[in-house]
């Protein structure tokens, strides 16, 4: 029997509480042999990032946690070589060995007053007993060095010997399989790895320093992505050269000439944000499984290396990362649309998929999953005659009715970024919303990843502009099509996203209030205060500065805060280094200044974005009773 009531009122089995308990994060797979890992980041532990080994059994020991801070995002924080582990400590961001049943062993040392040392993206060589890796070094006033270092396993603790150094950022040292030959990625200010960046490579000379460096691909608007060996020491990547990050391989020994595997209108990687991507990994020296995002979902692939023949598999799965071969098997992270994300094995012939860990024992529950609503994609008119991408979440809920001639209120979703994109995989947190009778517009706005470099391309020096615009004319498209409520759409985002959702509701009069979650206000300040990896991102989505200042004046939502007259919420980590704690609070002493109705919600020790399990539910709950009791006037059941 359903029973009949208004949109946003329909009582939801997802709850924070379930979500909250029931969620875990899954990522960073590694094969080690025979032996499969993967990293979980778990709530209930304050956000703990744990390696976890096939079977079920937790590798790193309370208290560490299993994550690095270089470039802030991190990314690569553990790799394990012949059964030993390699780590970075959250706490300290040392690097840590840990052998079968015994503890941590520090590599690197203490940080002290003058130094600091981050490390990520770290293999091990073996013949010269080092781990080669990415270091970030913080000085004692504001001086940032990044570098590749080899850290001496028989001596440490040490902070490692410098191999390369000079440019602003280096990603992905790999080292060839015979060991003669180290591979890596380059970039300079202000460029950030999707714009351009370089591929090096070089021989390593007998007393372990690199020889006959020499530049291979790449350069100031061409972005190069996760170069890799295959078995027989071929060098493959992927670059964008094309327009679309598509895959190529290029024999290093030989003339170095790039040479197109597959050549398709799909992206085959995502924005290179963390460290240790993996879209490929090789079945054998002829043969690879590949990722490659079309029509605004992942697919999995085998690639016939000789042939360019690309044959998708047929899976449950509509996004999938951290690629990894084991045994002839594909082992990787896998989400749907409909059930929880998954560590799974893949049999490439047959399809087979066997899960070794899921995110949410909740959601494979097919009584819980009778209220999921699925993703829907759409493409909607915007500005300048183009067109853009959104995922569409209808409300859903098999209790409920709603009255007849209503819409739904709409919440959309702005992913950060601003160069990321919208995810197909289940999200409970969207089906929070959806199941109480609200509909999620997640958009792919122009610059979003997944759509090629043009598509990419359309927010350089427009940041503040295509972005809202395209947010405005998603949640118009769907109050056209009957889908939603206009009179009672709001925006939410975080990060980027946090600043398109400021950007829309001071400079357009659509949205009828907003959340903001560690959201940029002050543009210029950004520009000023963040961390070095994003410190000249602006540069290419606004302008440089100080010379455009006028510019930065001009998007920065502080500037029109005379403007927004609508309800907002904020949420911010008092860690957060990217955008720090002043960007929110500069906001909300102006709106409050004005009265407009505006909460504010600070977390202590959150960085940017929140891990702690009692912080994600009082985010959650807050901005759905927020919503509930400004903008869509309904009676609110949690």
């Amino acid at each position: 029997m359903h029973e009949t009531l208004p949109y946003g009122a329909w009582k939801s089995p997802i709850t924070s509480d379930l979500i909250v308990a029931e969620t875990i994060g899954l990522g960073g797979v590694i094969v080690d042999g025979s032996d499969i890992y993967w990293t979980e980041s778990r709530p209930g532990e304050g956000g703990r990032n744990v390696l976890v080994k096939s079977g079920g059994d937790d590798v790193t020991p309370a208290p560490y946690n299993v994550r690095t801070r270089v470039h802030e995002y991190g990314g690569g924080a553990a790799t394990v070589h012949q059964g030993t582990v390699y780590f970075s400590n959250f706490a300290d961001q040392r690097l840590y060995r840990l052998t079968a049943g015994g503890t941590p062993e520090p590599l690197t040392p203490e940080p002290d007053h003058d130094t600091r040392w981050r490390y990520a993206d770290g293999g091990i060589d073996l013949s010269r007993r080092r781990w080669i890796g990415v270091r970030e070094t913080h000085g004692n006033v504001t001086e940032v060095d990044n570098a590749i270092v080899a850290v001496d396993l028989a001596a440490a603790p040490n902070p490692g010997r410098v191999l390369v150094e000079g440019s602003d950022f280096y990603a992905a040292p790999r080292l060839s399989p015979d060991g003669k030959m180290l591979a890596w990625l380059s970039w300079n200010h202000p460029n950030m790895p999707w714009v351009g960046t370089e591929l090096w490579v070089a021989e390593i000379a007998k007393d372990g320093g690199l020889v006959h460096r020499r530049k291979v691909a790449g350069g100031e608007a061409e972005s190069i992505a996760q170069p890799l060996w295959s078995p027989d020491g071929v060098l493959y990547l992927i670059s964008d050269r094309n327009g679309w990050w598509n895959l190529y391989r290029c024999d290093v020994r030989g003339d170095a000439t790039l040479r197109p595997i597959c050549p398709y209108a799909a992206d085959f990687c995502p924005a290179q944000w963390v460290f240790g991507q993996s879209s490929y990994a090789f079945l054998s020296a002829g043969q690879l499984v590949c990722t490659y995002a079309e029509g605004g979902r992942t697919r999995l692939a085998r690639l016939d290396v000789d042939s360019g023949k690309l044959s998708p598999l047929t899976l449950p799965y509509s996004e999938f990362g951290s690629v990894k071969t084991c045994g002839g098997k594909i082992v990787c992270g896998a989400g749907s649309p409909t059930g929880p994300g998954a560590i799974a094995v893949i049999d490439p012939d047959t399809g087979h998929a066997e899960v070794l860990r899921q995110t949410s024992v909740a959601a494979a529950d097919p009584d819980l999953q009778r209220y999921f609503s699925a993703a829907q994609h759409h493409e909607f008119p915007t500005e300048q005659g183009q067109t853009a991408f959104a995922n569409l979440y209808a409300p859903h809920n098999p209790d409920f009715v709603h009255p007849w001639g209503e819409t739904p209120p709409l919440v959309v979703k702005c992913h950060g970024g601003p160069t990321s994109s919208a995810s197909s995989s289940l999200s409970l947190g969207i089906q929070y919303w959806t199941s109480r009778g609200i509909a999620v517009l997640d958009v792919d706005y122009g610059g979003s990843t997944g759509y090629g470099r043009a598509y990419r391309d359309r927010l350089k020096g427009q940041w503040g502009v295509v972005d809202v615009d395209d947010c405005v004319n998603a949640a118009k498209y769907a109050a056209a099509e009957g889908m939603a409520d206009a009179e009672r759409a709001v925006i939410t985002g975080g990060s980027a996203g946090g600043y398109t959702v400021l950007a829309a509701l001071a400079g357009r009069d659509f949205f009828k209030g907003g959340a903001s979650h560690y959201g940029v206000s002050d543009v210029a300040a950004l520009a000023r205060d963040t961390h070095k990896f994003e410190s000249r991102y602006l540069d290419w989505l606004i302008g440089p500065y100080p010379e455009r200042a006028d510019l930065y004046a001009e998007r920065s939502p502080l500037s029109h805060v005379d403007g927004l007259d609508r309800p907002v919420i904020f949420f911010q980590g008092s860690e957060d280094r990217i955008v720090p704690p002043n960007q929110t609070e500069m906001m909300v002493d102006a709106l409050r200044g004005r009265g407009v109705p505006c909460g504010y919600l600070l977390f202590a020790g959150e960085q940017h974005g929140f891990r702690r399990a009692e912080n994600i539910k009082r985010a959650l709950d807050a901005e759905l009773y927020f919503y509930s009791q400004l903008v869509f006037k309904t009676r609110l059941s949690f």
